[in-house]
């Protein structure tokens, strides 16, 4: 994955949107693996209504969680790929 290291405070508050351009919401947390660090997964506040057709896993809050694997980019937005939530 070429995704360079960012500051956990450069990604937290930013939107979440797929590369077609539909929101999911926005980034509330990560998780990760504390043994080796690996991100997991993105955990989303403020989900659209869109997010909710996509079956994301759910954390025990009910919180939609988003594969850290189907991120694409990281800039203004983090972008993700849809097809590699399914």
């Amino acid at each position: 994955m070429g995704l360079e290291k960012r500051p956990l405070k450069d990604i937290i508050g930013k939107l979440v949107v797929t590369k077609e351009g539909r929101r999911l919401g926005f980034v509330k947390d990560l998780s990760f693996e504390t043994r080796t660090g690996e991100l997991i997964q993105l955990i989303l506040k403020d989900p659209t209504p869109y997010t909710r057709n996509l079956n994301l896993e759910l954390s025990p809050a009910k919180e939609a969680l988003v594969p850290y694997n189907t991120i694409i980019a990281i800039g203004d937005f983090v972008v993700i790929s849809e097809e590699d939530l399914i």
